[in-house]
């Protein structure tokens, strides 16, 4: 039986790996967050994974709080980059595949055609220079896969979709940046993709081919836009407002424009990705009832 440990079980994208996780037969999956493995020990994260001889690790676990990060660097960095360090060395010298997860903000956005895998990383914050760091760690494993992600979203935690549904029916008027270009991610279709590649891989319909990809939702769009599209596809009266990056004090400064070209991955890995505007239609009722306006 093929054993896969997720770390970040908690997380939006491992609580996703759980969802899916009954359809994939002859696996055992092991989930682990913070109170089973806390993945900053480097000895504890030897000994967990010399007990369970996991085949795949899928590091879902991260620091994600932007704006902290630059005054809390060292738990940034000690889960972005360190924990990553400790899985890494940990499985030195063996067969075990490792899938980490890394975001688009290891980029400047100052590019006006999408990123490729070749790009430079050039991050401009605490946060993007932890996930850059914390690449350069996982590669270090010979069998090592990293995937960036970008504007990643669930039922599950805190996201901005949640949190455009809770201001909206809050405030009823909202300003929302249209500077910052991108492309969102419904976590569930990482999911979905992260479990294709591993699979394929297991079954022989592909060679598992270590190194970095990219991974969102197709299309592009703006913050602005995406928030539109929210309130649109609920129902809710709000008034959304554009506005420019400069009318909010954020500590830390987002990249303008991080679209990611993702032909690599759907090239290797024989991946369909859904439009972000379909996923979030798919989304959005597992998040907010538009028959009776409450959350669900």
């Amino acid at each position: 039986m093929v054993t896969i440990l997720i770390t970040g079980g908690n997380g939006q994208l491992g609580n996703e790996l759980k969802r899916i996780s009954g359809h994939f037969s002859g696996y055992n999956f092991i989930f682990t967050d913070m109170a089973e493995l806390d993945i900053r020990d480097s000895v504890a994260v030897q000994g967990f994974i010399s007990a369970n001889k996991p085949d795949w690790i899928i590091n879902c676990a991260a620091y994600n709080a932007v704006d902290k990060a630059e005054t809390d660097k060292e738990n940034a960095f000690g889960i972005n980059s360190g924990a990553v360090k400790n899985i890494a060395g940990s499985i030195t010298g063996t067969p075990t595949r490792f899938i980490h997860v890394s975001t688009d903000y290891v980029f400047n956005g100052n590019s006006h055609r999408p990123y490729n895998e070749e790009d430079a990383p050039s991050p401009l914050t605490q946060y993007g220079r932890s996930k850059s760091d914390g690449e350069t760690e996982a590669l270090k494993h010979q069998g090592s896969m990293v995937i960036r992600t970008s504007w990643l979203y669930s039922p599950y935690g805190t996201n901005f979709v949640k949190t455009i549904i809770e201001k909206a029916i809050a405030k009823g008027s909202l300003n929302v940046v249209f500077d910052q270009i991108g492309t969102p991610t419904y976590a569930a279709d990482l999911a979905t993709a992260i479990m294709s590649i591993i699979s394929g891989t297991i079954k022989n319909k592909f060679p598992f081919v270590p190194g970095i990809y990219h991974y969102s939702n197709e299309g592009v769009c703006s913050w602005y836009d995406f928030a539109m599209a929210i309130i649109s596809l609920t129902g809710i009266e709000c008034t959304v407002n554009p506005v420019l990056s400069t009318s909010f004090n954020s500590v830390a400064k987002r990249p303008f424009y991080s679209v990611m070209d993702k032909s690599k991955i759907k090239e290797r890995y024989d991946l369909r990705i859904p439009h972000w505007a379909d996923s979030l239609k798919k989304c959005l009722p597992l998040i907010y009832n538009t028959n009776n306006h409450e959350r669900i």
